[in-house]
């Protein structure tokens, strides 16, 4: 082989050593940053990029995906002296990747143990009920800490949750009878309000039923009184009428009422309750008689009466 042709394919071989080193092909979701001599000067977005060839080299790779880190388990004291084991998880976002790659060192770690000091911090300052209850409190809390101290590293902190807050077993124990008292409390205290209202409609129904009963026995004695005056204006009539007949020189009208008051007796007599046997200790044709008087009446109530005057000659 010639000196021309090893010098042709050592070009050959640089040519493509510099294409290979000068283009850089950047994924999607992902920057790189540049480096010049050791220094920063710019950052290579995703797909085909173009660098100067042992002057330049690429530094960091970054992810600009959103990204999930767990957080451990750890105790934390309460502000009642309550210890509880926590975790969970945090979702963040490189929005500079030069920030990211240059101004914090271990960016995940950093994330990591800044999340779970504060972790301890909010959830320290909270009673053992409000940490329980509140969770949402606490996850928004400790976003805004978090994103706040991680701003100046190019970094977007979307989310924090606490997955799990886990008290000790004797704790949980008590908080289980506390709650059960509670519950037992508020059935007790259901009960006793349904019974009361139970009762008040109770009185409310008697107290109509009553005034209704009044109301009732106050319209019968009225119409009893009603019948009671009729009757007697009745009999009034009659015995005036019966006076008037007495007073004209009727036979009839003296049996009439002796008839009548006989016959109110002989019913006294046989409506008693201890009257087994009845002994009548009259005889029964004054009693027809007295009847026969009555119709006597009648029929001379009942006759046209007869022109006042002499006699016909």
């Amino acid at each position: 082989m010639s000196g021309f042709s090893i010098f042709v394919l050592v070009v050959l071989v640089l040519a493509i050593l510099l294409v290979v080193m000068g283009v850089k092909s950047v994924p999607q979701g992902r920057e790189y940053t540049v480096e010049r001599f050791g220094r920063y000067t710019r950052t290579l977005k995703p797909g085909l990029n173009l660098i100067v060839p042992f002057v330049d080299r690429v530094g960091a790779k970054l992810s600009m995906m959103e990204t999930v880190l767990d957080v451990p388990q750890q105790d934390v004291i309460t502000r009642d002296n309550a210890l509880v084991t926590v975790d969970g998880v945090v979702f963040f976002q490189v929005l500079d990747a030069a920030r990211a790659a240059y101004e914090v060192s271990h960016l995940e770690n950093a994330i990591l143990n800044l999340t779970m000091t504060n972790v301890r911090t909010v959830m320290g300052s909270m009673d053992l009920d409000e940490l329980l209850s509140q969770r949402d409190k606490i996850n928004a809390q400790l976003l805004v800490v978090v994103d706040e101290a991680t701003t100046s590293w190019g970094v977007k902190v979307t989310r924090i949750e606490i997955k799990d807050i886990s008290p000790p077993r004797d704790l949980v124990d008590s908080m289980g009878r506390q709650m059960k008292a509670e519950r037992d409390k508020r059935a007790a205290v259901l009960e006793a309000e349904g019974l009361r209202q139970a009762a008040i409609l109770r009185a409310e129904g008697e107290k109509q039923a009553t005034i209704l009963a009044a109301e009732g026995r106050r319209e019968a004695a009225f119409r009893d009184a009603e019948a009671r005056e009729r009757e007697a204006e009745a009999e009034a009539r009659a015995t005036a009428a019966v006076s008037q007949a007495i007073a004209a020189g009727s036979l009839q009208a003296v049996n009439y009422f002796v008839a009548q008051r006989y016959i109110q007796a002989l019913e006294k007599l046989a409506s008693a309750p201890n009257q087994k046997v009845l002994m009548l200790p009259v005889e029964a044709a004054n009693v027809i008689g007295a009847i026969g008087g009555v119709a006597d009446l009648a029929r001379e109530a009942l006759a046209p009466s007869k022109p006042s005057g002499p006699p016909p000659a």
